[in-house]
């Protein structure tokens, strides 16, 4: 169990320029991840270092996007101003995740705009959606390449958030937090409140 990626979430119009502005605050460039068609949304991402990376996310004019738990946590996110939308936990087993959980995990995939697809399993984004502070869950198909897997100088130090580490504990089954750095702050509402990087600039915060 350790931190996949975090979701920064934005409207499909403001994509390039959140994009354009986090890609110039990092001093790293984002590349086009292409379409989740069962989400009814779309990506570009930043590999980082240590195998976890970030995405930029915008529900798109599609009715996956109103069905999909996913899609609608973009767009509910997006409706508020944007900003982070949470952060995931990849594992190798999700299966004893469906049985601790008692539901069955969601296939997803994204293809890419060289046309190939990436596949993975989800759970847990309901309940990112009751409360941001969780993280959802994500086991990859065997073959698909990692978004990490082109990885940058930039490094994700640790994350501020606001919640109740008793409950996370809970969630993750220990209250380690999957080896991420948390640091707990008071904010107007539960979740990822800021993400904070080593880049050859020095620190960057991103709020």
């Amino acid at each position: 169990m350790h931190l996949d990626h975090v979701s920064y979430a934005c409207a499909p119009g403001e994509l390039a320029e959140v994009v354009q502005r986090l890609g110039a605050d990092l001093g790293a460039p984002f590349t086009d991840g292409g379409i989740h068609p069962s989400f009814g949304t779309r990506n570009f991402v930043l590999p980082l270092a240590d195998g976890t990376y970030i995405e930029v996310v915008a529900a798109l004019d599609h009715p996956a996007a109103e069905k999909a738990p996913f899609g609608r946590a973009v767009r509910q996110r997006a409706d508020e101003g944007g900003g982070w939308l949470g952060w995931v936990i990849a594992v190798d087993d999700i299966a004893s995740l469906e049985s601790r959980l008692g539901r069955s995990s969601v296939a997803g995939h994204r293809i890419r705009p060289d046309g190939s697809d990436l596949r993975w399993r989800q759970i847990g984004v309901l309940d990112l959606l009751d409360d941001p502070q969780l993280p959802y869950f994500i086991e990859w198909e065997r073959g698909s390449e990692h978004p990490s897997s082109h990885g940058s100088e930039v490094r994700l130090a640790s994350i501020e958030m606001c919640g109740s580490p008793e409950v996370l504990g809970s969630w993750l089954g220990d209250s380690s937090g999957a080896g991420v750095s948390i640091s707990w702050v008071d904010a107007d509402d539960h979740g990822l409140v800021a993400c904070n990087f080593l880049t050859a600039r020095g620190f960057v915060r991103i709020d």
